[in-house]
C-alpha cells in the first residue's frame, strides 16, 4: 500500500469557524441543561468569558463568537515618519522654541500637529528640554566645522557660558589676557569697593587687585605688580589685553592704561560697543569669584581694611589656579597652573 494522503491542515478562517462553533456549543448546551455553571465545567469555558460571548451572540450572531482580527501594531492615527523627522529637525534648528510655536511653524507648512504630540515626540526623541536639545545641538556639531544660525549662537551661549567664549582664542599662556572692573560691594567705614581682574585666555589663570576706586591707576597696579612679572618670570611675553570700553580702560592718547600698555609693546583690544559680553571669559570669571568667594567670605567675616580682604581674596586665588579643576575645553579638569606650567615645559 502505497503512503496514505496527507491531512491538510485548517486555514485560518477554517479555525475561527471551528472555535465559534464551540462557543456556540456551550451556550446550547447550558440552555439545555439550564445551569450556566454546569454548562461551562464540562466545557472548559469560565463563565465571564460565557457570558462576554452570549451577549455578543445576541448582537451579532454567529459571526459574533468568532475572534476580532488583530490589532494594528501602529495606529491610523499614527505620525508619519516624515512629518516626525522635520518636527525633530525643526527643534534642532529653533532650540529655545516651545511646542506650541513649532505647531504654529509646522501649520504654516500644511502640517497639521498638536503641540502636545509634538511634545510627545520630542520626548521620545530625547529632545523634550530645551537643554536636551542643546546638548543635541553642541554632540551632533563637536567634531566638524559648522556654520550656526545667530539664534543658535544666542540660544548656545545662553546655556553654555564656554561657548560665548571660543571668539577668544589664544594659542599660549600671555598671549591674551581679559580684563575687567567688578563691582565687590560696600565696607563699612570703607565705601565702595572693586575688583580689578585679569585673566589669561589660555588657561584660566587669574590675577585680582582690590581698590576703593575704578581710576586707571588701580587697572594699571594689577598688571604692573602682579601680572607682568609672573610672565616675565616664565619668560612668556604679554600679547594683548582685552577690556570693555570702560573710562578706567581707554580714553585719550595720555591715558594712563592706554600709555602703560603702549610703554610695554602690548596691544589693546576694546569689546564691541553695546556688547560686554563679548568680553565673557573675564565676566564668567566674576560669577565665579563672586559666588565662590565673596558671598560666603563677606557673611563670614566683618573686613576692617581693604588690606585684610585683599588678604583672603589672594589665598582664594592659590585656590582657584593651583587646586580648584577647571572645566571646560582648554583645561579638560587640569588646574589653570598646570594648563600653564605644561606649555612652558612643552617649549623648554
Amino acid at each position: 500500500m502505497g503512503p496514505s494522503p496527507s491531512r491538510k491542515s485548517a486555514g485560518p478562517r477554517d479555525a475561527a469557524t471551528k472555535v465559534a462553533h464551540h462557543r456556540l456549543s456551550v451556550l446550547d448546551l447550558a440552555k439545555e441543561l439550564g445551569n450556566v455553571a454546569e454548562a461551562c465545567r464540562q466545557r472548559g469555558l469560565d463563565r465571564t468569558s460565557f457570558y462576554e460571548w452570549k451577549r455578543r451572540f445576541q448582537t451579532q450572531g454567529f459571526e459574533g463568537l468568532k475572534d476580532l482580527p488583530p490589532i494594528h501594531k501602529s495606529h491610523p492615527q499614527t505620525t508619519p515618519p516624515a512629518t516626525v523627522e522635520r518636527i525633530r529637525a525643526l527643534a534642532l534648528e529653533h532650540p529655545a522654541y516651545g511646542c506650541n510655536r513649532l505647531e504654529a511653524l509646522l501649520r504654516l507648512e500644511g502640517i497639521a500637529v498638536s503641540a502636545i504630540t509634538i511634545q510627545k515626540i520630542l520626548n521620545a526623541a530625547d529632545l523634550g528640554t530645551r537643554t536636551d536639545r542643546w546638548l543635541a545641538l553642541e554632540k551632533a556639531n563637536a567634531d566638524k566645522e559648522i556654520e550656526i544660525t545667530p539664534e543658535q549662537a544666542a540660544f548656545i551661549e545662553k546655556l553654555n557660558p564656554c561657548f560665548r567664549e571660543r571668539h577668544v582664542e589664544s594659542s599660549s599662556p600671555g598671549e591674551l589676557l581679559s580684563a575687567d572692573t567688578f563691582f565687590v560691594g560696600n565696607l563699612k567705614g570703607i565705601g565702595k569697593i572693586y575688583l580689578h581682574a585679569v585673566v589669561d585666555t589660555y588657561g584660566s589663570y587669574a590675577f585680582g587687585f582690590l581698590h576703593v576706586s575704578k581710576q586707571p591707576e588701580a587697572a594699571v597696579a594689577v598688571l604692573h605688580n602682579e601680572v607682568l612679572p609672573f610672565y616675565r618670570h616664565l619668560d612668556l611675553p604679554v600679547g594683548a589685553v582685552l577690556t570693555d570700553n570702560g573710562r578706567e580702560f581707554c580714553g585719550t592718547d595720555k591715558h594712563p592704561y592706554e600709555l602703560y600698555l603702549d610703554l610695554n609693546g602690548i596691544e589693546h583690544r576694546r569689546t564691541r560697543v553695546r556688547t560686554p559680553k563679548t568680553n565673557g571669559f573675564v565676566e564668567r570669571f566674576n560669577g565665579t569669584i563672586l559666588e565662590e568667594f565673596f558671598r560666603a567670605t563677606m557673611r563670614e567675616t566683618f573686613y576692617e581694611t581693604v588690606e585684610a580682604l585683599q588678604a583672603d581674596l589672594d589665598a582664594w586665588l592659590v585656590h582657584y589656579n593651583t587646586e580648584r579643576p577647571h572645566l571646560g575645553y582648554r583645561n579638560m579638569g587640569r588646574r589653570p597652573v598646570e594648563t600653564v606650567m605644561s606649555f612652558v615645559s612643552q617649549e623648554a
